[in-house]
């Protein structure tokens, strides 16, 4: 049987994202030199004037700095290889949690910002979670399934850092569409199903969140609601491309919109669908009380074959990092006399750029 690769830390990979930053910063720098040297002299005139610079060096130096930084990025994320697979069973529920994603999740009533206390929330959940199945949607004015339902514990926590209010264009809170497609998409009609929504509520189409929050009961699927914000509301804060904030949304006649939680709205759908409803405070966001409620639910076994052992990699990653270290340190920027006899990095007639 072939190895499965994995990493056990995927969202250290984001961080790869700063080599082409880098890139652009170093030629902007180089850029920035050669103009220097040309306020003195021709650049033609490089070679004769300053005999220890050597651009081809210099690249070389920075291209193994670009290998190091990333074997270390790779070694945190810690590669694995899994060489024993298993079938396994477990008892568990399909959980899906719906996330509002409205541009009034971004409101700071709740500290950092209601999503940004729903994310950690719900990162804390799956750190507890053993044998359940979760899935992540995301609403706005639409609805759509970020995570499918999985065990893989590792992607829901990696798709759920890249959730955010840009994620849905079109604003509004459609709560009903966000329950209809949960429905649509349980793998398993057999399983016991729940569907958490995290919302401040603020659906203005309450009889079709209502209807739909029947057809789930009637489907055997419970709904929990936890409301994201305090009854005093907050505005609005708007941020430019760079995620700075710029002001507070404003209505047409230029006064700030203050976005209050809807709590009534939200119990009516926990009681229609069979749940609870917890309203999240700065202290506490309430997902591990209604975990606790969802765990009273019956579970089912569900059996899967799995990779059960895993061997760590990262050490091929650091020691590749601490070899390009050595290389780094070892290669001078400049030529060094002796060093000027072999033209290792160096052609004839080199052209600076």
């Amino acid at each position: 049987m072939e190895n499965v690769l994995r990493f056990e830390h995927p969202e250290y990979l984001y961080w790869l994202l700063v080599i082409p930053v880098l890139v652009i910063i170093y030629i902007l720098f180089r850029l920035a030199q050669r103009r220097r040297f040309e306020r003195f002299a021709k650049i033609e005139m490089r070679e004769s004037l300053v005999p220890s610079h050597s651009n081809r060096r210099a690249h070389f130096k920075f291209i193994v700095f670009l290998l190091m930084i990333a074997c270390i990025i790779l070694a945190l994320a810690n590669l694995q290889s899994g060489s024993k697979m298993e079938e396994v069973k477990r008892e568990g529920i399909d959980l899906y949690i719906a996330v509002d994603v409205s541009n009034s999740m971004n409101a700071e009533d709740i500290v950092p910002s209601r999503l940004e206390r729903s994310k950690q929330a719900i990162n804390k959940l799956i750190s507890e979670m053993r044998g359940d199945r979760l899935g992540v949607i995301v609403f706005a004015d639409k609805a759509f399934v970020q995570l499918p339902i999985t065990t893989d514990y590792s992607a829901a926590r990696m798709f759920l850092s890249t959730v955010n209010t840009s994620l849905v264009a079109s604003q509004g809170t459609a709560i009903a569409e966000a329950i209809n497609l949960a429905l649509k998409s349980f793998p398993d009609e057999t399983h016991s199903r729940a569907i958490v929504i995290i919302s401040d509520g603020e659906d203005h189409e309450n009889d079709a969140a209502l209807k739909a929050a029947q057809e789930a009961a009637k489907q055997g699927v419970h709904i929990y609601t936890i409301g994201m914000g305090l009854a005093e509301g907050a505005p609005i804060p708007e941020y430019n491309h760079y995620g700075q904030q710029t002001g507070y949304r404003k209505d047409g006649s230029g006064n700030t919109i203050i976005t209050r939680l809807d709590e009534q709205m939200l119990q009516k759908i926990a009681s229609t669908g069979n749940g609870i409803y917890v309203r999240a405070s700065n202290s506490n966001v309430g997902l591990e009380k209604i975990y606790d409620d969802i765990n009273k639910l019956d579970k089912t076994e569900i059996e899967a074959k799995v990779f059960t052992d895993y061997e760590d990699q990262f050490q091929w990653f650091v020691g590749g990092a601490i070899v390009l270290l050595l290389i780094e340190v070892l290669v001078s920027s400049g030529k060094r006399k002796w060093e000027r006899k072999f033209n290792i990095f160096e052609m004839k007639d080199e052209k600076v750029q």
